[in-house]
């Protein structure tokens, strides 16, 4: 008889399972994987000595457990006698500490349907509260204590206000100091865990199996990270030689070919790679070179008008947003033809930044043309320009399908003759009966948003004037280190003063919660994305939004909409006539409405990552706290990869968490929309870390004109091995878990400067304690390296 683990558990064991609705529905038929030896074939021989999941379940049944849900785990189906709490945030009320607490009790504790649940106050400075309330509220209870935030959980349970909500402190987004030294980097600090797979630059991808402790010869006790390859192989990496191991990401999670140590194939591999690389590079750099050639137009400096109009900017500049506009100013003045992508995270000012650059293209007695992807965003651009310049004798046009025959003829008419100086439009700009007097500027916002057609029409503008380019999907910062060089790119990585974080929940679509949800956002006065991307069942989803909450004005936009009907909608909507727009993706490029700081989103297991994060951008544009609702069917189980984004999203919701989400999304979705297919492919098989380093040193190379075969990934790296007889590790007892100290490990063996070995000693100690002996030595050795 076969026998299961729970066959030697004695009475009374406590199994702890780990999100038993993903766990328990996987096929759990063994599989032999891709590069051990089979070809991932199903061994049904061995059927009979698997259990099935039923078998686990009844197996399991007769013991205490403990589950572990994640937010994209469905329920098990026999916990129906468990209450679902659904927990959701308490929105931040403004203004003084008196008013945010009259607020909240007239919005909590004055609601009769919380009078059986009531409102709870926990606050390190309950006594004070406690006076405040003598005799005017009754229904409140008031503790001490130190919770970090409070929670709704009514008609279920109280509503808990801490001091998070009664004497909030405003959070600042961090603005890094060039040149400072950082002890942790996110990128660094990704778990590495043991059964990962890790790429050795010399020796390919592994399985990697922990660290362990050998003895040398000398009798010192050494550190390895012991790598597993085809055929069982063995590889001992030293600690010390860490800097030659990548973590290997691929698109979609695809598992990769594990090579047997000693083969030629991964040499091969890497020639091969490397020789796409360098014709690639090649390409770019003699495109790069020959719009360094072309004669364009040189723009004056600025002007009184120039400046003039920037002093009037209301909100304070960011280092970002002026080390971009120094770099696009000085393009434009220069003569050649500017080509730069600006590439910022959503709501961190790309728009003003392309304001600035039309009115030194029209103060110079140049037409500018703003291209964008769709409607909505021509109309919003259209409005921000006009605000912006509206003291000067600027000519504005908006072309697109808001506007009727008649006007679209009289705004070709006005390009034609000189007229007009600026014109914001869809792709109706690029049609064969647009023709302007003196086209100076192009501006693109989102250009992969367009169509190939659509693309080679801009490619062919960009050969004779200026373009400016404006993204808000975040370029990995290795991939945009690599790409220096070939591309004029400015990066705004500062966010603008005062802005939050988006709060960001991933939970099971639930009345409820967006019951409670909409009425908190409304008690405070904002406005509400609903975003349900269903044309055909859009009307009906309103339908139950009315329903549920009778009091909420609520409005509906699709793209397939008549064009003045959605225009009203859209206008009435911004100008604050309607609570709640339900609407498709429409809302997903540079919409900017400073009032709506809810978002909720039906069914977002259907999205992808990076377009998840480009709609959230659409909410938090203010100095409120912005909250995001990504909803799934609550009896759906989700796939592993779209767990994986959801779990992604709420994970990465700081800011500036866009350049991780870049990263995480070339992971799940590869890099074909980025490098182009053929690299695409090369990126699954080097794994994303090394094929990045690899074509930073081919551009190097290729821009060098010495290219170099036979040193692949290992140009400009000098090996430095001290052989000492030292007791030189992170001890196990020092420093038990294994992710902890890989990636102390890793650190360690990346930097190159004394002032970072200083800064890793001092987290050590504040982490983990004095450091032992053997820490002490290994820092000496890194040190003496």
């Amino acid at each position: 008889d076969k026998a299961g683990i729970w066959d030697y558990l004695p009475e009374g064991s406590l199994v702890i399972v780990d999100s038993p609705g993903l766990s328990l529905s996987r096929d759990v038929s063994m599989e032999l994987p891709k590069g051990h030896g089979g070809d991932g074939a199903k061994l049904t021989e061995h059927d009979g000595l698997v259990h099935g999941i039923d078998d686990i379940a009844r197996g399991l049944s007769i013991f205490q457990k403990l589950e572990f849900l994640s937010p994209a785990c469905p329920l098990p189906s026999k916990v129906s006698d468990i209450p679902n709490l659904d927990a959701i945030p308490v929105k931040l009320a403004p203004g003084s500490f008196d008013r945010r607490l009259e607020h909240y009790l007239e919005r909590y504790a004055g609601d009769s349907t919380l009078k059986s649940t009531g409102l709870l106050i926990v606050s390190r400075s309950s006594e004070r509260i406690k006076e405040i309330l003598a005799g005017m509220w009754g229904g409140v209870s008031i503790l001490h204590g130190d919770l970090s935030e409070g929670f709704d959980l009514s008609p279920s349970g109280p509503v808990i206000l801490t001091d998070s909500e009664l004497f909030p402190t405003r959070k600042r987004g961090l603005v890094q100091a060039r040149g400072k030294v950082r002890a942790f980097t996110r990128e660094e600090l990704r778990d590495v865990r043991v059964g990962d797979y890790l790429v050795h630059v010399h020796f390919g991808i592994g399985v990697f199996r922990g660290i362990i402790q050998q003895a040398r010869s000398d009798g010192s006790i050494r550190d390895y990270l012991l790598m597993e390859y085809a055929q069982n192989d063995k590889l001992y990496v030293p600690v010390e030689q860490i800097d030659q191991l990548y973590r290997y990401t691929s698109a979609e999670g695809a598992a990769p070919s594990i090579h047997r140590l000693g083969s030629s194939d991964w040499d091969r591999l890497k020639r091969r790679v490397k020789k796409t690389m360098v014709r690639m590079a090649e390409d770019l750099l003699k495109l790069y070179r020959t719009r360094m050639e072309i004669a364009g137009h040189s723009f004056q400096p600025d002007t009184v008008w120039q400046k003039e109009v920037e002093d009037r900017f209301e909100f304070q500049e960011t280092p970002g947003q002026l080390r971009s506009l120094d770099e696009l100013k000085s393009d434009m003045e220069a003569r050649r033809p500017m080509d730069r992508l600006i590439c910022a995270e959503v709501g961190y000012g790309k728009t003003e930044l392309a304001v600035r650059a039309a009115l030194k293209a029209v103060l110079d007695g140049r037409q500018v043309a703003v291209l964008v992807p769709t409607t909505i965003l021509a109309q919003q651009h259209f409005l921000t320009f006009k605000e912006r310049l509206k003291d000067l004798p600027i000519n504005i046009e908006l072309l697109s399908r808001f506007r009727t025959r008649k006007e679209q003829k009289e705004t070709l008419e006005d390009l034609r003759s000189g007229k007009s100086d600026i014109v914001i439009g869809t792709h109706r700009l690029l049609s064969k009966d647009v023709q302007f007097n003196n086209l100076g500027l192009l501006i693109v916002d989102e250009e992969q948003k367009f169509g190939v057609r659509h693309k080679e029409k801009i490619k062919f503008m960009k050969s004779s004037i200026d373009v400016l380019t404006l993204t808000a999907t975040p370029i990995p910062r290795t991939l945009y280190m690599s790409l220096i060089g070939l591309r004029d790119i400015s990066i705004i990585d500062t966010p603008p003063p005062d802005r939050l974080p988006i709060r960001t929940f991933v939970k099971r679509y639930n009345p409820h919660l967006i019951k409670n949800v909409v009425q908190g956002e409304l008690a405070r006065g904002g406005q509400i994305y609903y975003l349900h991307n269903h044309v055909e069942t859009i009307w009906g989803a309103a339908r139950r939004l009315e329903k549920l909450v009778p009091e909420a004005k609520i409005v509906v936009a699709h793209g397939q909409m008549e064009e003045n009907q959605l225009e009203k909608v859209m206008m009435e909507f911004m100008a604050g006539e309607h609570d709640l727009l339900v609407c498709t993706t429409i809302i997903e490029n540079g919409l900017d409405i400073p009032r709506v700081n809810t978002l909720i989103v039906e069914d977002a297991q259907n999205f992808g990552l990076a377009q998840l994060h480009q709609i959230r951008g659409r909410v938090g544009r203010s100095e409120l706290q912005a909250y995001a609702y990504f909803l799934f069917p609550p009896g759906k189980i989700l796939s592993g990869l779209a767990a994986k984004r959801l779990e992604a999203l709420a994970s990465f919701s700081h800011l500036g968490a866009g350049y991780e989400i870049a990263r995480r999304d070339l992971e799940l979705r590869g890099a074909g929309n980025i490098l182009g297919p053929e690299q695409h492919g090369f990126v699954n098989q080097l794994g994303f870390d090394l094929y990045a380093k690899v074509l930073s040193e081919t551009i190097e190379q290729v821009r060098d004109g010495e290219v170099d075969y036979d040193q692949i990934g290992t140009s400009g790296h000098v090996e430095c091995v001290f052989r000492l007889p030292v007791d030189a590790r992170i001890p196990p007892d020092y420093l038990l878990d294994q992710t902890e100290r890989f990636s102390i490990y890793r650190r360690l063996g990346t930097i190159r400067q004394q002032i970072e070995l200083s800064a890793i000693r001092e987290e050590m100690i504040d982490r983990f304690g004095p450091l032992p002996e053997q820490v002490d030595s290994l820092l000496e050795v890194i040190s003496l390296r």
